[in-house]
């Protein structure tokens, strides 16, 4: 036989072994995956709101996935402490991240130096749910929809006291950006380490932009009322309260949301799969059921469509920060 061809051919067979040996030192296939529990990290305390969402979820994928999912919870530096606990787990898909606004919007347009990069160091694996946001005031207020209440705040400055939940929250932010949209100059009693929720119900302040989870009972028994909620229709527990579009602002849609990500560099087949499994949990009534009464949307989407919606939100909260110019050292 010709030595070139001899040659070659060892060639080939060589590059055939280095090929093998390449494919066993790959991650195990989705089919393979999981063998062991998932663990997810929580950037916000047990019994918040994050983390009731993704306990619901958790406990239908483990039989779905065969294997029981793990939820850690790792509050703290908004969302810092988590976020570093999951960038740096190996990225084998057993390690995931209960993302939130904070983490993978905001955050990187408030905070200076932050040792991670949300959009280099995680990929999107599925958006989980989506919480409506509304305004929200004492009930002696004397505004009946939000463009009443805009006009008081404008003419008179002792309703102009907006709660949040802090400097950079999302309630925080959702006024700023209603202030924007609406020309009003809101006063934002910033309360970090205690709650505006007795202080809205006394009076001490006139209103709040928070979901409506934390406000409902107050709203039943009378002391608060919703003036408007975001998203594109009206809710289904509060069928007499307008959209902010049907009120008069349709470029103003706030969310809050959970979604799960994965350590830069795991596996496409294993976020497929954990993909997959969650859009099943989304379809599931009961979920759908839970989402609805606590006033949230339950979502399963593909990594692509959650990659697109966190650059739609990016790009929305970003020109927000800059109009507002909120900066948190």
């Amino acid at each position: 036989m010709n030595a070139s061809y001899l040659k070659a051919g060892r060639r080939i067979a060589a590059a055939s072994i280095a090929s093998i040996a390449c494919a066993l030192a790959l991650p195990a296939p989705a089919q393979d995956y999981p063998n062991k529990p998932v663990r997810f990290i929580v950037p916000t305390p047990p019994g918040s709101g994050p983390d009731a969402d993704i306990r619901q979820v958790a406990a239908r994928l483990g039989p779905l996935l065969g294997q029981p999912m793990v939820v850690e919870n790792r509050p703290g530096a908004a969302g810092r402490i988590a976020t570093e606990a999951a960038v740096k787990a190996p990225a084998d898909g057993y390690t995931l991240l209960v993302g939130t606004p904070t983490i993978m919007v905001t955050g990187p347009f408030l905070y200076a130096d932050l040792p991670y990069d949300v959009k280099r160091d995680l990929v999107p694996v599925s958006l989980v749910s989506t919480t409506a946001f509304a305004l929200t005031v004492n009930a002696n207020v004397p505004a009946k929809d939000a463009p009443g209440y805009v006009a008081l705040a404008k003419s008179n400055p002792a309703y102009a006291n907006v709660g949040t939940l802090g400097v950079g929250a999302a309630t925080h932010l959702a006024g700023e950006w209603f202030g924007v949209v609406t020309g009003a100059s809101f006063k934002f009693i910033h309360y970090n380490t205690s709650t505006p929720f007795n202080d809205l119900v006394s009076g001490e302040i006139n209103a709040i932009f928070e979901a409506l989870l934390p406000v409902m009972g107050n709203i039943k028994s009378g002391r608060l009322r919703v003036l408007a909620i975001s998203g594109k229709s009206r809710h289904a527990l509060f069928p007499d309260v307008p959209t902010f579009a049907e009120a008069g602002y349709p470029t103003y849609d706030p969310l809050v949301w959970i979604g799960v990500l994965a350590p830069a560099g795991t596996p496409r087949p294993v976020v497929s799969r954990v993909s997959g499994a969650i859009a099943q949990v989304a379809k599931m009534p009961e979920i759908i059921a839970q989402r609805r009464d606590s006033v949230s949307d339950s979502v399963g989407s593909t990594p692509e469509e959650f990659a697109a919606f966190l650059e739609a939100e990016r790009a929305k909260w970003g020109a927000v920060i800059k109009q507002a110019n909120v900066r948190i050292q």
